[in-house]
Order: structure tokens, then sequence, then C-alpha cells
């Protein structure tokens, strides 16, 4: 009875271990986590990338400078004459003095708010002695030298009288009657032999337009004098 009885404990010794290990493996595959789901390789598309272009290596549509070249010397700004003893333009100093040659006559009234060749106008005229002074009178505008206006002073004087006189001063008159450049229908003369400057943004009034007929006369006498 006492081998019987032992060997049963052994036995039921041996199935109980069985059934503790048997518990102890349900219980850790229990707790352990379960395997992660196999992440899709292929990723979600992001957003598109903006690629700022390199303006330095761009093309360009001027040439650019070479710094090895030698750098050209600044033009002078063109009067409209062409001439290298151009007077500068108006505006951009004082009065460069007199016109002192025969220049282009040219007759193109318009009847606009511009003066042109052809009309008498009033602006402020300089002494010829001083050219720092002047006064408003009329001027019969006879042509251009660039930028500028070129005319001959208009009085209502009456120099007939004192012609001798006024030539050896060197000043000569000629005779162009009346007009609505004078608003007391006053006869005038103009000085045929000195030629000022007019600043065309100085001209205060547009008088009138000169006869045709007249003004050749005037610009026959003005080529007498200045073609000696």
């Amino acid at each position: 009875m006492a081998n019987s009885t032992g060997f049963l404990d052994g036995v039921l010794r041996v199935l109980r271990d069985v059934a503790v290990r048997a518990l102890s493996n349900s219980t850790e595959k229990k707790e352990q986590p379960a395997p992660r789901a196999k992440q899709d390789r292929r990723q979600e598309p992001g957003p598109k990338r903006f690629t700022v272009p390199d303006y330095d290596s761009a093309p360009s549509t001027e040439r650019a400078p070479n710094p090895k070249a030698p750098k050209a010397a600044a033009k002078p700004q063109a009067s409209g004459t062409g001439r290298p003893d151009a007077p500068p333009a108006p505006g951009q100093g004082g009065y460069p003095g007199d016109y002192a040659r025969l220049p282009e006559i040219a007759y193109q009234p318009r009847r606009d708010d511009n003066p042109d060749p052809g009309e008498i106008v009033w602006t402020w005229v300089p002494y010829e002695e001083d050219h720092a002074q002047g006064k408003d009178r009329p001027v019969l505008l006879i042509g251009r030298d660039g930028g500028w206006l070129l005319g001959l002073q208009v009085t209502s004087q009456d120099h007939d009288r004192d012609a001798a006189q006024e030539a050896r001063a060197g000043r000569y008159w000629l005779d162009i009657g009346t007009g609505e450049w004078d608003r007391q229908g006053r006869a005038s003369e103009v000085r045929v032999n000195r030629i000022v400057r007019i600043d065309p943004d100085g001209v205060r009034r547009i008088g009138a337009i000169l006869d045709r007929r007249v003004f050749d006369a005037v610009a026959a006498e003005v080529r007498h004098h200045y073609a000696r």
C-alpha cells in the first residue's frame, strides 16, 4: 500500500506541474501585446515643393556689364542743335546770352496754346547791357535753338524820328504795323539786329500771328544784318 500511495503522489505531482506550466504559458500569451499591423510602405503624398527661381542665374534681357571693360565716357546732353557750343537747355541755368549769328528763320505759326515762330508773344526779355535784369514785352518769334525759341523784341515807340541816333547806337528797327499783340492798337516796330533766346515756359501770352508778308520783310532785314 505504501508503494502505491507514493506512486500516486508522484503522478499527481507531475500532473500538477504540467497544469501549472500550461496555465503559466496561457497567461503569458494573454499579456503579450498583439503584433502591430505591418505598416504600408507607401507614404501618403505630401505637399508639393515650391522651387524659388534663382534670379542670379536666370537669363537676362540686358547685357551684363563687363567689370574688366573700361567705362565709356558720359555723353553730354543734347541741346537739340548738335553744336558743341550749344547753350544749356531752358531751366538748367540762367540766360545763356543772345543768339549771335544768323539763325534758320522759320514761319510756323499754329493756332494752339504753344508759342511758335511767326507769332508775337509776351514774355520776359533781358536788357542788352545786363542780362540779369529785364522787362515783360512783346517778342516776334523767328526760329529755334534747341529747346529755346529765338525772337526779336517789339516796341510801340516810334524810332523813325531818331533812326540815325539809333543806328549810331547799333540798333536797327523795322515797322510792322498794328496787330492784336498791342491792345491799344498802336503801330509797332521790331528790332532786326538783336536776337534773344526765349524760354517757351516763360511765355505769358500769345498776342497774334504776324502776317506772312510782313514776316518775310522782317526775315530779309535780319539776314541783311547777320550776313555781313
